[in-house]
């Protein structure tokens, strides 16, 4: 498994070499995500009945190998062949991407590679809502639904189907979550414009919703 520390410094030789993330973003490259492990966690009807907002973070960073997990499980490839998804999407035509706003910059989560692809920089996660917490909060995903893919219906509609397709992308978040023992909250309390803006969303693109993870307060 390449650390970002390791693949910032070039210690491992031979592998696909990646800039720091702190660098700016065109100078930067693509991170690899560890294989996301294919067994492991509760059974579905447990974390059901564990799964819960929770608004308190300890500032604990996630471990490559969770972060690989949680975001496949979000929106990842599970059918290889077809390069369908781990959630459903409107019309079969994908409208969202989900970015992974950390202290270390704004990535991309780009599922056919599972690969974290550099957006920006800066550290934007207090933009990313308008409660505290997510400014201190080890990761928050921002979902943007590309509106231009959208044709032939209203700007009402599209915003109405592509945050249908967030909230499928979000419980997946939140199951989980509750399997591995992380904090989440889906959050809607956010200033989107500013957010918008803030991460240079291109045009026809929009914020649907965001979402805080971390490990709870109680595990510092």
């Amino acid at each position: 498994m390449i650390t970002r520390r390791e693949a910032s410094t070039g210690l491992l030789s031979g592998a696909v070499l990646v800039a720091a993330p702190g660098l700016a973003a065109e100078n930067a490259a693509a991170i690899d995500l560890p294989p996301p492990r294919a067994d492991g966690g509760k059974p579905l009807i447990q974390a059901l009945r564990l799964r819960r907002s929770i608004r308190e973070y300890s500032p604990r960073p996630l471990p490559n190998q969770v972060l690989s997990d949680l975001l496949w499980a979000a929106f990842g490839v599970n059918r290889p062949a077809s390069g369908d998804r781990t959630a459903p999407y409107w019309r079969h035509v994908m409208v969202i991407d989900v970015y992974a706003a950390m202290e270390d910059g704004v990535w991309l989560y780009e599922p056919k590679k599972h690969a974290l692809l550099p957006h920006l920089p800066d550290d934007i996660r207090t933009a990313t809502g308008l409660q505290d917490f997510v400014g201190t909060a080890p990761l928050n995903l921002v979902y943007v639904a590309h509106g231009e893919r959208m044709q032939d219906i209203s700007a009402e509609e599209r915003r109405l189907y592509a945050s249908v397709d967030t909230g499928f992308i979000g419980q997946n978040v939140y199951l989980f979550c509750a399997s591995e023992g992380l904090a989440t909250v889906f959050r809607g309390a956010v200033d989107y414009d500013k957010l918008g803006h803030t991460m240079k969303l291109g045009e026809g693109q929009f914020v649907t919703f965001a979402q805080t993870v971390g490990y709870p307060r109680a595990q510092e």
